[in-house]
């Protein structure tokens, strides 16, 4: 087929490879322009741009492709399919019929549980017992139109990080596999039930000790490795970046022993790796050789 690639992120970067290992013909990789990065705030090209390059495969970088030339360029490519991961644009209505075929979405959940921006970290904070990915013919609605494939996966234990690597792996092989033998996964409507991934707060990140333990850690999952989960101690912010629920009680937000297991408003959260402004990810026991957080210590986290 001639494919259209549409990605950003480097959960993107499996589904263009795995397009292109099939043999597929990818006349362009669509991706979001360079944006600042580092402390230089040098212009960086994203993930899929730096592998569609490598793999050399034509790069366009628009910023929007509202635009009527935008759109004429892309259907100029004649595509058979369009393939998109994580994009990050608005795909117009031109956009979604310029393809032979199809207009194809990995998107990663299990819809329409968590249609929208940030299915992984909504489905490690919802608790979900598992979650997965979903290959979806494209429509204009947000993440609304048929379901062609899924593949499951367990949850419990894995953190952000973790989940999106193995979603972005099982995606790409779940593509490949609908682009081989399009005929052998006939779509279908999504059942009732949607729930929507709202995009993530800044905010949302302040650890909220007056939940239960198992919520708290699974914040702590859910921004883990980036940005971390955190709460600040004598004005400076702690990330936490590895943590299991533990037994104690106190008042949410107490420090209950002297190797920072921290009430929570049911049970207790036990930090196993943290990190410091500025250090590498360390140990709780390494954190406390130099930043002294005594039991009976009252942290600021949100309620």
């Amino acid at each position: 087929m001639r494919i259209i690639f549409m990605g950003t992120p480097d959960f993107a970067v499996p589904t263009l490879d795995a397009v292109h290992a099939a043999g597929h013909e990818v006349v362009a990789a669509y991706t979001q322009p360079p944006r600042p990065a580092g402390r230089g705030k040098a212009p960086t090209p994203s993930p899929v741009q730096r592998r569609a390059e490598a793999l050399g495969i034509a790069v366009r970088s628009p910023a929007s492709l509202k635009g009527a030339a935008e759109q004429e360029a892309l259907a100029a490519l004649a595509p058979d399919a369009l393939v998109v991961a994580a994009y990050g644009l608005i795909l117009p209505q031109p956009v979604l019929d310029a393809p032979v075929w199809e207009a194809l979405n990995v998107h990663a959940s299990l819809l329409p549980r968590w249609r929208g921006a940030a299915p992984i970290q909504r489905a490690i904070l919802g608790l979900d017992a598992e979650t997965g990915v979903t290959i979806m013919a494209m429509e204009a609605g947000l993440d609304t139109g048929d379901m062609l494939a899924t593949v499951r996966t367990p949850v419990a234990g894995k953190d952000a990080g973790a989940l999106t690597h193995e979603l972005a792996v099982a995606g790409a092989q779940l593509m490949a596999q609908v682009l081989a033998d399009p005929g052998a996964f006939p779509p279908e409507p999504q059942p009732d039930g949607a729930t929507y991934a709202a995009k993530i707060g800044k905010e949302e990140a302040r650890l909220r000790f007056a939940a239960d333990a198992r919520a708290v850690a699974a914040q702590v999952r859910a921004f883990a490795p980036a940005p971390g989960a955190w709460f600040e101690h004598r004005g400076e912010r702690v990330r936490v970046l590895a943590a299991e629920p533990a037994e104690g009680a106190g008042t949410p937000g107490t420090v209950l022993d002297d190797r920072l297991l921290i009430a929570c408003g049911t049970g207790a959260l036990r930090p196993t790796r943290v990190g410091r402004a500025g250090r590498a990810a360390m140990g709780v026991d390494e954190l406390l050789r130099g930043f002294v957080v005594p039991a009976g210590t009252r942290l600021d986290g949100r309620a």
